[in-house]
């Protein structure tokens, strides 16, 4: 297909899969549960962390960090004792446990205590064209307190060769705005002509047969050679194209 060609076959797919309906099959729909900027953040922020394997456990298993934190994770995050702290260490999704969890509880207390708010740190570092680098100061500052060494792999960083897709995720949920409602469009101090597709499995053997990408391995260098393609396909939002990218590869095994 001419570029012609390939935007309009895209632009189509993107019309079906950024849809209402996408948010029953998505760890997305959890996020979705809530109304405060914060609850909706923090537990988007939460759920993306864990957004690897099966989809259905993925779901089940952010459901029930929900619980765990009595289903208010801002006022969790915010509030929390050690008692409290504790009860998390029950839970465990593949490598991510309790000590983990607890973790990034304290984490996020300290960015709202200490650094105004999530949308605040990566605001701070963001670029006019990306918010790779935004990521990288990101991981810092969560990793300020005192943390067990084996915490820090469940933040990626595009600077040390990661495509990063699971904190590109859920960027694009925080500032991507859609008339569909599937992603919140919360932050705005961002804009999603920032952000960086999540490239996976799925998205990047689809862009690999439409000739969007070439580089055979999913790393950072990837996902700057298919923002590239999809940014001459739409500058100002280029990540739309993800539903696109994942529904052709998950729904139509393309």
């Amino acid at each position: 297909m001419n570029k012609t060609a390939l935007k309009e076959f895209l632009d189509d797919k993107v019309i079906r899969y950024n849809h209402p309906s996408f948010i029953a099959t998505d760890p997305i729909q959890i996020p979705h549960r809530y109304f405060l900027k914060e609850d909706i953040e923090i537990s988007a922020f939460l759920t993306a962390t864990i957004a690897w394997g099966n989809r259905k456990m993925i779901i089940n298993n952010a459901g029930r960090m929900m619980e765990l934190l009595g289903n208010s994770p801002y006022d969790f995050v915010i509030n929390h004792n050690e008692q409290q702290l504790e009860k998390l260490g029950s839970f465990v999704h593949r490598t991510f446990n309790g000590i983990d969890f607890a973790y990034f509880i304290k984490a996020l207390q300290h960015i709202y205590t200490h650094h105004t708010s999530l949308e605040a740190v990566f605001s701070k570092y963001a670029e006019p064209d990306s918010l790779q680098n935004a990521i990288h100061h990101f991981k810092a500052v969560f990793f300020e307190l005192q943390h067990p060494s084996r915490t820090q792999k469940h933040l990626s960083d595009p600077l040390k060769g990661s495509a990063a897709k699971r904190i590109n995720m859920f960027l694009r949920w925080m500032v991507r705005k859609d008339t569909a409602g599937v992603d919140f469009g919360i932050w705005k101090t961002l804009s999603p002509s920032q952000l960086s597709c999540p490239l996976d499995v799925h998205s990047g053997n689809t862009a690999r047969k439409l000739g969007l990408l070439n580089r055979k391995q999913n790393d950072a260098k990837a996902l700057l050679e298919l923002d590239t393609s999809l940014r001459k396909l739409d500058a100002g939002d280029p990540v739309k194209y993800d539903f696109a990218l994942f529904g052709l590869g998950v729904f139509e095994k393309f």
